[in-house]
């Protein structure tokens, strides 16, 4: 991966060149705010690339209202992972900052990323934390505060906010993800040199690559939520079920494809199966008892017992006996949890 090695540093190295991907598909109505929030960076971006994937909307309409400070390139409907791959294509230069199209960012998100890399030139890429959106107001429980206490154990503090992990953290992605594309930025040349976004998963999830990343330190680590993702009905991650059944199809692809896992593999089928348990958990929630019982299918027959069992058995009646069982069950588990 041509590291730079620490005689090839310097106490003041030149600030890198960065440049923005945004992919979009459709979202006419959210990109103008999205671009508006880069344009207004106090760092200012050297290159922004827009990549239409397909839109059958006004997004060209749109995006030629913001020429030439952006350019804009449109693909055929690939999805979101191959759009941001020809972004990454389409720039020259160091540094690679990806903003979805219906997310922000806070004016100094840039800044902050390029001190990260000239208090570390070795970084091969780099998280911010983030909030959710919702109607225009940011929350205040950021995605950070969500992770388990031990998580952040062993960073190498750099400055006020900054701090890299100087080691993989593999088994701390497989528990708990805190990492997302709109709060990432990648050294180009390794991320070209690493493959990319994986895209043998289709369209909907960056996992596999926050993966593919986490085995690759140094990495930098930006402690202030500077990144607003805007949460909506058209959002695939605003569905948990979606969410855990596709989380856990990625772990069994990377399982399946990256040899370099391999001593991670309990832990991965460990959490494939915790994954699918709560996709079932929610479906039974929902009364979905089809859904149910094709995820129960899926489960090792060592996780297919207690409350699972139950669960599927109940699934498993004719919907008129079905929906109230399902309903006194829920009663009775939020009962116990009070």
């Amino acid at each position: 991966m041509n590291d730079i090695t620490p005689e090839q540093k310097t106490a003041n190295p030149a600030p890198p060149s960065i440049g923005v991907v945004v992919p979009t598909y459709n979202r006419a109505g959210f990109i103008p705010e999205t671009l508006d929030a880069i344009l207004a960076q106090t760092r200012p971006p050297d290159d922004i690339v827009v990549v239409d994937d397909g839109s059958t909307d006004d997004t060209q309409a749109v995006l030629a209202r913001f020429a030439p400070r952006v350019r804009a390139m449109r693909i055929e409907n690939s999805g979101d992972l191959v759009a941001r791959n020809a972004g990454v294509a389409a720039l020259a230069t160091d540094l690679v900052a990806f903003c979805d199209s219906d997310d922000l960012w806070r004016e100094g998100y840039l800044a902050a990323m390029v001190r990260l890399w000239q208090a570390e030139p070795r970084l091969r890429a780099a998280y911010s934390d983030f909030v959710i959106v919702r109607d225009g107001v940011w929350e205040e429980t950021s995605k950070f505060d969500a992770a388990p206490a031990d998580f952040w154990e062993g960073l190498r503090p750099l400055g006020p906010d900054i701090a890299v992990f100087d080691a993989p953290i593999i088994p701390r992605l497989i528990a708990f993800q805190p990492f997302f594309p709109s709060a990432m930025v990648v050294s180009r040349r390794y991320f070209h040199e690493a493959g990319g976004w994986d895209e043998a998963m289709g369209v909907g999830t960056d996992f596999a690559t926050a993966l593919r990343v986490g085995e690759h330190p140094p990495i930098g680590i930006l402690h202030a939520p500077v990144v607003g993702i805007r949460k909506h009905t058209s959002n695939v991650s605003g569905d948990s079920q979606k969410m855990n059944l596709y989380d856990a199809r990625v772990l069994e692809h990377v399982l399946r494809t990256r040899p370099s896992l391999a001593p991670h593999s309990a832990l991965i089928r460990a959490s494939i199966a915790k994954r699918r348990q709560e996709a079932l958990a929610t479906a039974f929630t929902r009364r979905d008892f089809a859904a149910v019982r094709e995820i129960f299918a899926l489960l090792p027959p060592g996780e297919r017992g207690g409350l699972v069992a139950v669960k599927h058995a109940v699934a498993a009646l004719p919907a008129p006996i079905a929906k109230p069982l399902a309903a006194l069950l829920l009663a009775a588990g939020s009962a116990r949890a009070r």
